[in-house]
């Protein structure tokens, strides 16, 4: 059982930057792909940033350009840096991995954008 653990949320000013991350208790370079998902509150989970094995990244519309995801094969972490946040960031986001073609999640980390 590959478990995830995610830090690193908080409350932060719009504009601000935070960065996320998730250690993983496997070798990440046995994935397939990992990923952060984001959930609002009485929205459905969505897909920020994903990084497959080979190096291909993905990122939604709504974060290009303002978030990077990041992996550290020596440290088994995935990162999630977020700069110029806004309010609509607000969720709780979740790390998550692929692996045998099973999902594995974290426990999710809460960011709040306000003033």
């Amino acid at each position: 059982q590959v478990q995830l653990v995610e830090s690193g949320g908080g409350l932060v000013q719009p504009g601000g930057s935070r960065r996320l991350s998730c250690v993983v208790s496997e070798d990440i370079r046995t994935m397939y792909a990992m990923a952060w998902y984001r959930q609002a509150p009485g929205k459905q989970r969505d897909l920020v940033a994903r990084v497959v094995n080979r190096g291909s990244m993905f990122y939604a519309d709504s974060v290009k350009g303002r978030f990077t995801i990041s992996r550290d094969n020596t440290k088994n972490t995935v990162d999630l840096r977020m700069n110029s946040l806004l309010p609509e960031d607000t969720a709780v986001y979740y790390c998550s991995v692929e692996k045998n073609g099973i999902d594995y999640w974290g426990q999710g980390t809460q960011v709040t954008v306000s003033a």
